[in-house]
């Protein structure tokens, strides 16, 4: 996990390297390099590329590009960590949505908690000079889209192959970056191609690996590893771009991580406790 959560923020700072390249054809490369190396990968594991959800899975590609699309735009528009935080109230949407999409419930404490992260938001907001309202709340309905792919996976974890669900992603998002670019092409210069490149590897890697820790793991137990990811976040930005923060901007990122890791711990918790509930035997 710690590997993966390294890999995604090296694609973050090569997104934000390419800030003249418009966000949507970064997802077209990115696109086009995931969709290569996850077919080879579907192909040499003889599994069908198609599915058979198909709904879903275009669904989940859908909100997915949404998403990424958001996020990528606020890489380039804001300071490398404030948005790799608000992009981290994704799971937060995910158990919001989850009421609807998985029936799932949610406790008065978790209300609390989600409270707590909107007003780090609202502090960084309020704060950082820098940071434009209208990126900042790009970057929150980045985390909503993606909250709500999230959900989609979670529908389709039992039914569909997970490397099925990783291909249809770039499968969608590929056609829609593509029509966007023939209208708005900037051509890309020099390490431009390059750094295009890396984005679409870095994250290949960043998958793979997270995938291989949630196999080799308990979820509750490499989950919160994700959250490393605001270190690597700060120690970059302020390495390659020299971004600093006031105090109270640090408190605020602090606020929304402190709401989002309660969550997943609490979730964690009530799961183990209804694990040990013993069934009630009829008669």
């Amino acid at each position: 996990m710690l590997l993966s959560t390294l890999f995604f923020a090296l694609m973050n700072v090569c997104v934000k390297l390419v800030p003249h390249i418009p966000a949507i054809e970064v997802i077209l490369f990115r696109s086009g390099v995931s969709l290569v190396m996850s077919y080879v990968m579907l192909r040499s594991q003889r599994v069908s590329v198609w599915g058979s959800n198909h709904g879903l899975l275009v669904a989940r590609g859908v909100a997915g590009a949404i998403a990424l699309a958001l996020f990528f735009t606020t890489l380039q528009k804001m300071p490398l960590a404030t948005a790799a935080t608000i992009q981290y109230l994704s799971p937060i949407f995910t158990t919001i949505m989850g009421i609807f999409i998985v029936k799932e419930k949610v406790k008065p404490w978790q209300w609390l908690f989600f409270a707590l992260s909107f007003c780090g938001i609202l502090i960084i907001e309020g704060v950082d000079t820098r940071v434009e309202s209208l990126y900042v709340w790009m970057g929150v309905l980045s985390a909503l889209f993606a909250g709500l792919a999230y959900n989609f996976i979670r529908r389709l974890n039992t039914r569909e192959h997970p490397l099925v669900i990783v291909f249809y992603f770039p499968m969608v998002a590929l056609p829609l970056a593509g029509l966007y670019s023939i209208f708005n092409w900037v051509q890309p210069q020099g390490w431009d191609w390059g750094i295009l490149l890396l984005v679409g590897v870095f994250t290949q890697f960043g998958q793979y690996y997270m995938t291989m820790s949630y196999q080799a793991e308990e979820i509750s137990k490499v989950a919160t590893l994700n959250y490393i990811g605001i270190i690597y976040a700060l120690s970059l930005g302020y390495i390659l771009f020299g971004e600093e923060f006031e105090l109270a901007t640090y408190l605020g990122m602090a606020l929304v991580l402190v709401g989002v890791i309660l969550n997943v711990r609490y979730k964690h918790q009530l799961a183990k406790r209804e694990s040990k509930v013993p069934e009630k035997k009829p008669g």
